[in-house]
């Protein structure tokens, strides 16, 4: 007896007609029709009645249905569970993630999962949140680093809040520190030339929010720059920038991080997957690790959406 067979006999019993359940299993049918009369040959008992035409299960055909049904559904189960631990061997990610969340966040995030899983293939999509948002949606990633608020409410996908940063200003130690004591206010910001990222960054639209708030329009010196740009167009002394604290802390010494006076800006990082599809189990365990690095994390805590490390 094979699964095969089992499963032309359960698309049989499903159908009542030989050639709709060979056109579901994508079979011909002779070749349905013969294996079907090998299980009843085996069995030693016929499953069907053929009386004019009319497909019906014989009482050995109606005690093997249920069984059937369970084998296979018991064959897909052990299945998926191999797949999911070879997934862990030599599976693939694709996360999402802001660029400043990429510089700042990612890198030990990765370092400690490539280290617990080196089979694991990375597939990294820097992009602002509205871009990742759009990719999550349709399947082109398994995660994705978002800044919250979402540019858009997105039932679709289910989100948890990783960390809250604060945002800082970053200039040249080449030039006078901004702002006084220490500090710089967001308003004092209005006389300082800025350094902005390109359309499409969470950055700039959170800055130039907090400028507005503030009565005024931010001057930028240069404006449409990816995050290494702007780095190194803050180091060369062309203006300041709003950072991450994240990204701020890792831009070198020639490079100083002044905090925003209070209240100051903060932002949100939480992690997305879609609502209605589980992550892979690869994914999973990227998405346990970054969740067990939460401060209110307790110890040993599974990751939403998927079981912990002991789980299917």
């Amino acid at each position: 007896m094979h699964f095969q067979q089992l499963a032309y006999f359960v698309a049989v019993a499903e159908a009542r007609h030989f050639t709709r359940a060979a056109e579901a299993v994508h079979v011909s049918q002779p070749s349905l029709s013969q294996q079907i009369k090998a299980l009843e040959n085996e069995l030693g008992a016929e499953l069907f009645s053929r009386a004019r035409g009319n497909i019906a299960l014989t009482d050995a055909g109606e005690a093997l249905l249920p069984l059937a049904r369970r084998i296979l559904a018991d064959a897909d189960t052990a299945r998926h569970e191999v797949q999911e631990l070879v997934q862990l061997r030599r599976g693939r990610i694709r996360l999402g993630a802001t660029p400043s969340v990429c510089t700042g966040l990612l890198p030990d995030v990765l370092r400690a999962f490539h280290d617990l899983h080196p089979g694991i293939r990375l597939r990294i999509e820097e992009g602002g949140s509205h871009d990742l948002v759009r990719q999550l949606a349709r399947g082109a990633l398994d995660l994705a680093l978002l800044v919250l608020p979402l540019p858009a409410a997105s039932p679709a996908l289910t989100t948890v809040e990783l960390l809250q940063e604060d945002l800082v200003v970053l200039s040249s130690t080449a030039r006078p520190a901004p702002g006084r004591r220490g500090t710089v206010r967001v308003a004092d910001l209005e006389d300082e030339p800025m350094v902005m990222f390109r359309h499409g960054y969470d950055l700039r639209e959170l800055t130039v929010a907090a400028c507005r708030a503030e009565g005024f329009e931010p001057q930028f010196t240069v404006e449409g720059g990816e995050m290494d740009a702007v780095l190194g167009f803050v180091r060369a002394g062309l203006g300041v920038a709003v950072m991450p604290s994240m990204v701020a802390a890792r831009a070198g010494q020639d490079l100083r991080m002044t905090p925003l006076a209070p209240p100051g800006l903060r932002r949100t990082i939480a992690l997305a997957h879609r609502s209605d599809v589980a992550p892979p189990r690869a994914a999973r365990e990227l998405q346990r690790l970054l969740l067990a690095g939460r401060p209110d994390a307790p110890a040993g805590a599974p990751a939403p959406g998927g079981p912990g490390p002991g789980g299917g």
